[in-house]
């Protein structure tokens, strides 16, 4: 992004983004499929390779084709903290053309009748061209992603009964 005095600038954005989500199955298969990188791929839009790297890593190429989020991206994914089948935690780092992204994401899971609910906390910090379209947009982005995300995870779960 080009300032008033013509340089370039850099800017750097932070969000907490929060959800929850309904799936009909219960906790354990949740969150088996949660940490599957072939389960993942499949529900990540955009998500062209996610490969394992380690115990508990992935790394994973994205391609994005969403308003001021576009583009190819390269990143890797950490899981923490884990305490099957309740509760873990993803530390993401990723870089592309547009700029790069850095979270960590906190995912809680509890049964609700045979279902599961599964809360998330989200705290992202966005940099370069992503960060200088307005937080209204990247949010929205972002909840559309995460909407797209649960209804193709959600879908992938219950043909795995």
């Amino acid at each position: 992004m080009i300032d008033g005095s013509g340089k370039s600038c850099y800017c750097s954005r932070d969000m907490n983004i929060q959800g929850s989500h309904l799936i009909a199955a219960p906790p354990s298969r949740v969150f088996e499929q949660l940490v599957d990188p072939a389960i993942l791929q499949q529900a990540i839009t955009g998500c062209e390779k996610m490969e394992k790297t380690g115990e508990d890593e992935y790394n994973a190429h994205l391609k994005i084709g969403l308003a001021s989020v576009k583009g190819n991206y390269v990143g890797k994914v950490r899981v923490t903290d884990k305490q099957p089948p309740h509760k873990f935690t993803l530390n993401l780092e990723g870089k592309g053309g547009p700029g790069f992204v850095k979270g960590t994401t906190r995912v809680e899971l509890a049964a609700r009748g045979p279902g599961t609910e599964l809360r998330y906390t989200a705290d992202v910090q966005v940099g370069g061209l992503i960060a200088a379209v307005g937080s209204r947009v990247i949010e929205a982005a972002a909840k559309k992603l995460a909407g797209e995300f649960f209804q193709r995870f959600s879908a992938l779960v219950q043909e795995k009964k």
